[in-house]
């Protein structure tokens, strides 16, 4: 993983410089790996489609207890600088989608079980021999963390594509040709991709396993912060000894596609910690929090946070310049180009067993050091000295992370996500 140093950027700007033409050839996967390929058709007999809550639904369930009426809705979000009506077409456009696959699923013979992302459990998925998440890269971040076999797949459709990335999800053209899909499925015309995903085990005093469920509400942080405190309360209520509470680590159970993030609950506050990186040597840690992330979760959170803007480049580029004597041309192009290589170099495949850790805005002095900004892992451990502090898997799920736990992120083979991959 290259470092952001003027050294590196040099070499980057001579080496697209010398070989630009290299740039306009294409990177192919193999089709010859048997072991990532679908040897034939695949056809489940009962299919969970997990549906995600629209815009829409999400602002008539808040309200709904005030008793407001649909009028009163209208002119409250008109307050605040939203549409009803544009909710409203959003709301319609997802729900047809969804009606698209379950119709398309049934017309094969298949048992269809559809659920809101609040009713999805265990049980679900125990139920089903494949699901759908029905949404965008939210909704199948949330289904594939109850998915803890790596032998049921799961298929991402995004409901609402003019709107909505879904990167994680199938090609767009076949939200609304679904069908052509499911043939293609039938006969084989795909391949698998096993995504490696992470598994935490939590420890140490002040812990609890239970996680807050951050996708169907969206609190303030005094609320956050509460739900915590009330959770791991009954939590220690329901355990044995503080012996009994504190000697064994558990394993928790969810599994992070993305990315994991530790830090304080309030942002402009530092989070203090101590981190070990396979086995290494403890390290005190003052920043803006840490991210350990996977091949998937590469493009995602950790990507914006370790990109460089084409501005920057410039400047050190300018510099290097400056301080070398090299007389290469400085162009905007070229610029662009070295911008570009260096961010994509921050992306890789979603099969690597590794992770990536990012310690964001680290503070360096005569107490706190870094000797690693970034890199790649296959194990980090992180004891927390944190006030009031959250570790948030894939953005859905908040785990209390204060003062004396521990947490230690790996990789396991047995947690690969089992997902298609449908060219267009």
């Amino acid at each position: 993983m290259p470092r952001c140093s003027v050294a590196k950027l040099l070499w980057i700007a001579n080496h697209v410089s010398n070989r630009s033409a290299l740039r306009g050839s294409s990177i192919h996967t193999s089709s010859c790996n048997s072991s990532s390929n679908a040897q034939c058709g695949f056809k489940p007999a009962k299919v969970a489609v997990v549906t995600k809550t629209t815009r829409y639904e999400f602002e008539q369930q808040r309200y709904r207890y005030a008793g407001l009426s649909e009028e009163d809705l209208k002119h409250l979000l008109a307050m605040k600088g939203s549409s009803y009506s544009g909710l409203l077409e959003r709301h319609n456009i997802h729900t047809n989608n969804v009606e698209h696959i379950v119709t398309s699923l049934q017309k094969e013979g298949i048992e269809v079980q559809v659920v809101k992302r609040g009713e999805y459990d265990t049980k679900i998925v125990q139920w089903a021999d494949a699901i759908i998440s029905a949404g965008g890269d939210g909704t199948m971040l949330l289904v594939a963390s109850k998915v803890l076999s790596k032998d049921k797949p799961v298929v991402g459709v995004n409901t609402d594509p003019e709107r909505s990335e879904g990167h994680l999800c199938l090609p767009v053209k076949y939200t609304r040709k679904f069908p052509e899909a499911l043939g293609r499925l039938f006969r084989g015309e795909f391949r698998w991709q096993w995504r490696e995903r992470s598994r935490l085990h939590l420890e140490g005093t002040g812990i609890n396993p239970t996680p807050l469920d951050l996708h169907e509400q969206q609190l303030s942080l005094e609320q956050h912060s509460q739900a915590h405190r009330i959770t791991t309360m009954d939590n220690q209520q329901k355990t044995g000894t503080l012996n009994e509470r504190f000697s064994k680590p558990s394993l928790l159970p969810v599994r992070s596609l993305n990315e994991i993030f530790i830090g304080e609950s309030l942002s402009s506050r530092a989070s203090y910690y101590e981190i070990s990186v396979d086995d290494g040597p403890w390290e005190k840690q003052k920043s803006s929090g840490l991210s350990i992330c996977t091949g998937t979760g590469s493009k995602a959170w950790s990507y914006n946070i370790n990109k460089l803007a084409v501005q920057a480049v410039n400047d050190i580029l300018k510099i290097g310049k400056c301080q070398t004597g090299l007389t290469m041309p400085l162009n905007l192009d070229l610029i662009e180009k070295v911008t570009d290589e260096y961010n994509e170099s921050l992306v890789f495949s979603p099969e690597d067993r590794r992770l990536f850790f990012s310690i964001r805005e680290p503070i360096v002095n005569r107490v706190f050091s870094s000797s690693r900004q970034r890199g790649f892992a296959h194990k980090v451990c992180v004891r927390s000295r944190c006030w009031d502090a959250c570790m948030v898997v894939d953005g859905g799920s908040s785990f209390e992370f204060n003062d004396g736990a521990i947490a230690t992120i790996s990789m396991s083979e047995e947690d690969r996500l089992r997902t298609v991959v449908l060219e267009n």
